[in-house]
Parts: structure tokens; sequence; C-alpha cells
């Protein structure tokens, strides 16, 4: 009986021992993470412009399946340094969001650093972040920037602590305010298109489609498009149209969501006569085609305009986009691009289940894909794109788990695909409904559309 009485008064002690040392432990373990000058960066910085509701906060931020980072409380170090990054572009420059001791190869520098936004006008990294909301300093973006090269040290660091007190904008004096317009081309080798200011409420995502004239009274050929927009903007996309005949009112505004935050189904409806001409998911893009390759456009033709805008900021501020169209002269184009458009119209989604829909897409001369992009609705929260015969069968060459905007992939080497061969969408949707859901024009039904830019030789 004492034997076993000092047994039990052993394990007690011993368990209490344990659970005491551990919890030393875990506090040191806390003490390391929040000093230094780390510490900093997570309290001044990501705790106040990044770890928000919404944003970098949680895994059930909306956003959370876009970007696939939290930036909250002391995990944040892990999912920060040497990951990689979601973002397909960075990834294919060999990035990690914070590689130690390189600037130039961590993402997260060159999405906080808005000055960089012109000089990354060809890669598709997506906006400057905080998105919609007033940007880093120079003090802020400087300390990280020294985190970085000192090897992004768990603790410690020697990174002057007064540069986060440095309240100076790197961009402008406040959100949405400076802004330099993009400079138009010659008569002789473009044109510029415009949409013009438009107002965003504060804490507010306006969303809309404007059908605006080129005001080309003879045909184009386009081998260039450039664009700029406010900061703020979420994406940009000019829509060509599938039906020429059914064309929304010229110069008017139509939003996507009503003010109460409904949808706006005679919007929805529009949006079913779009086929992808150009966008973007950056402030400042530039996308060129190869030499001798070039869009076409007819005499007196029209775009919708389709512009997205986040603010969570207190006031207002306004959207406007600027679009430049160069030209090639016909007799230099060798190829004409077209859109692609693929649509799978033939699916059932079952109510309350997850489901993988494929269609395969072949092509029946030898065919070189420029771009890839997709579109789905709510239900939909994986698009992957693979090829189809070949040597390449079942590679992966484009995937995407955001619906409302999802990714533009350009390809510096076209994809080609031989007579026979082709592309095969496989999405992901989870049908959350008590309906069972299929193909439509409405926010309700669902789509699983390639768009893109292809030519056939």
């Amino acid at each position: 009986m004492n034997t076993l009485k000092f047994y039990y008064s052993t394990l007690t002690t011993a368990v209490i021992t344990a659970l005491l040392v551990g919890s030393c432990q875990t506090k040191e373990t806390e003490d390391v993470l929040e000093e230094g000058s780390f510490k900093l960066i997570q309290t001044q910085i990501f705790e106040k412009s990044c770890a928000t509701s919404g944003c970098h906060a949680s895994e059930q931020d909306a956003a959370f399946r876009q970007h696939g980072l939290v930036l909250k409380g002391a995990a944040s170090y892990d999912n920060l340094v040497n990951k990689f990054a979601k973002n397909t572009a960075a990834n294919a420059d060999s990035m990690r969001l914070v590689m130690p001791g390189n600037v130039a190869k961590s993402f997260l520098f060159t999405k906080i650093n808005c000055s960089a936004a012109s000089q990354l006008a060809g890669k598709q990294y997506g906006n400057p972040m905080p998105l919609g909301a007033n940007g880093l300093s120079i003090g802020e973006i400087e300390f990280v920037r020294k985190w970085i090269e000192a090897g992004a040290p768990r603790s410690g660091g020697s990174a002057d602590a007064s540069l986060i007190t440095n309240s100076v904008p790197l961009c402008g004096s406040t959100f949405g305010s400076t802004f330099t317009a993009l400079e138009a081309p010659k008569a002789a080798d473009g044109l510029q298109l415009h949409l013009e200011p438009f107002e965003v409420a504060n804490t507010y995502e306006r969303e809309i489609f404007v059908r605006k004239p080129v005001g080309n009274t003879t045909e184009l050929y386009i081998n260039r498009v450039q664009s700029r927009m406010r900061p703020g903007s979420h994406h940009f996309i000019l829509y060509d149209f599938k039906n020429q005949n059914s064309l929304p009112t010229e110069g008017q505004v139509r939003d996507l969501r009503n003010s109460d935050g409904t949808s706006n189904l005679l919007t929805f409806l529009s949006m079913q006569n779009h086929i992808f001409w150009a966008g973007t998911q950056t402030q400042e893009h530039d996308y060129q085609f190869p030499e001798g390759i070039a869009l076409r456009i007819p005499a007196n033709y029209s775009f919708d305009f389709n512009s997205h805008y986040v603010n969570k900021t207190a006031g207002k501020i306004p959207g406007e986009v600027y679009v430049n169209l160069y030209k090639l002269a016909k007799e230099k184009v060798k190829i004409v691009a077209n859109s692609l458009n693929l649509a799978n119209e033939s699916f059932t989604l079952n109510a309350g289940q997850r489901s993988v829909v494929t269609k395969t897409f072949t092509f029946s001369k030898l065919t070189k894909v420029l771009m890839l992009t997709s579109h789905t609705h709510k239900l939909g929260e994986k698009y992957v794109i693979k090829i189809v015969g070949g040597d390449r069968n079942g590679e992966i060459v484009y995937e995407s788990t955001d619906w409302e905007h999802p990714l533009i992939k350009t390809f510096a080497q076209p994809i080609e695909l031989k007579k026979g061969e082709g592309l095969m969408s496989e999405v992901t949707y989870n049908n959350i409904t008590s309906k069972t859901v299929k193909f439509g024009l409405t926010s309700e039904d669902e789509m699983d559309i390639i768009f893109g830019y292809y030519y056939e030789q």
C-alpha cells in the first residue's frame, strides 16, 4: 500500500514537473518569437495592416484560399520564412515568401513595396499590399528590407527600430489620392482608352462594367496592351462580346452588386455575353505578343470595361483605368491571334456535395496557346487545366483557386498542341446549397470555361 502511494505520488510529481517545464519552454519560445526585429514587424506592421479580418488573420478569411497565408501571432514567422507563395509567377521565378538574405527573391518585400509596381508591369504578381488600404511607410518598408538582408532572424536583429515610426508613405500622401496618368502612345503607334474616375465608398468593394467605344474607323491590329490603374484596383478586364447584336447600353455604368450587397441580376446576365480580350490583376501591366502576332479589332468596335476596386479605409476613393493599345501595321502581321473560349455546358452538381468535373477539348489543327485564364461562379473551389495527349499528356499548365478573380497566365513559350491533342479542364466545385446546380447564365447557376489566346498553324 505504501509502495503504491509512493508510486502515484512520484508519478504526479513527474507529471506536474513536466507540465511546468513544458509551460516554461512554451513561454520561452514565445518570448524568443517576440523579441527583436521580427517582433516589431509582427506587432507594428502585420497586426495593424495585414492580419486583419478577411485578409491574413486566419484560415477562415475569405481570401485565404487564394493566398494561403496567415500572418496572425507567432505562427507568421514559420508561415513566411523559406516558404513558397501560392502565386504561380513568383514560384516560376524561384521566389520564397521570405528568402533570408535575399530581398530580390522575397515575395513579401515585392508585395509591400508599392514603388516596384511599374518595374514589375510584366509580372502576374498581383497587387501591392495591403489591398484597399494605406500602403506601408518608407520607414516600415526599409525596416523589413534590412531584416531580410540580415538573414530574417527569428529573434534579435540590428535594424533601426526608429524606422518603424517613420510615417511618410512611400507611394502618395494617402491611399487613392496621388496618381499619374499613363502616357498615351503617339497617334502613329496606337491609341488610349480611359475609364473615367468613379467613386468607391468607404469600407466597400465596387465592381463595375461600362461599354466604351474604341474610336477606330478602320480595323486595327494590336500586338501590345499596356494598362495602369489607381491604387486599390483588384483587377481590370477588357471583354469582347460573343453576340454583337446584344450589347449593353454604351457608357452606362453597371454595378455587379447593388448597394445592399446583393447581386445585380441584369449585370450578371450581361456577363454571359463576354469573351476575355485583355486584362490583369496588377496595378501596372504591359503585355506584348510575340513578333508578328496581333489581335484584330474590327472597325467601329467597342469593349466592356470591367474594373474592381477595394476600399477598406474610412473615406471615399476614386477608381480609374488607362489602357494603351499599340498597333502593328497590317503588312507586318504574320499571325492573327484569337480568343480561346472552351465551355463545358454539361455537368450536374449534387446538393451538399463536393464534385470534380472534367472536360476535354481537342484541336483539329496545330495550335499554340499564348495565355490561359478560367471562369466559374461562386461554387468553384479550384480550376486546373491539363494538357491532353502527346509527350506532355497530363501536365498541369494552369491552376487557380479564386473564382472571382482567376489567375491570368501567360506563356513565354507557347504551349504547342498537335492535331488531336488538347486541353482538359478539371474543376472542383463545392455545392453548399440545398439544390442541384447545373450550367447556366445566372449567379445561382455554374460555369466551366477556359479563356485565353491562341493561334493556329
